[in-house]
């Protein structure tokens, strides 16, 4: 693929993903908040093969501030999900065995 069908993917890719994130009521990001990081991880292999397959200088540069901003992305929705679960989780002598809690 040469250099503006690789660019014309990753505008495509941008449009797309805001209006579906945007579509979505507030009360439903934090169900779906495991979901969305299978998507993440997605994104993040298609960021990486386009940085494989990138020739010039400009295109591997933006193809690898997309990878970060991928891992950004993929590594802060798992930290927040798992936030999320221990929120829920059960209260007591269960949860005094996990690492880092106080009992």
């Amino acid at each position: 693929m040469d250099g503006m069908s690789l660019l014309t993917v990753t505008v495509l890719a941008v449009f797309v993903g805001f209006e579906v994130v945007s579509k979505v009521s507030s009360t439903l990001h934090t169900p779906l908040m495991s979901g969305a990081n299978a998507i993440h991880g997605i994104i993040l292999v298609g960021a990486i093969i386009v940085a494989g397959q990138a020739a010039e200088p400009w295109l591997l540069a933006l193809a690898l501030l997309a990878v970060v901003l991928a891992t950004a992305n993929l590594v802060g929705g798992f930290v927040v999900t798992d936030r999320m679960l221990h929120m829920f989780g059960r209260k007591g002598p269960a949860r005094a065995g996990r690492k880092g809690e106080q009992p």
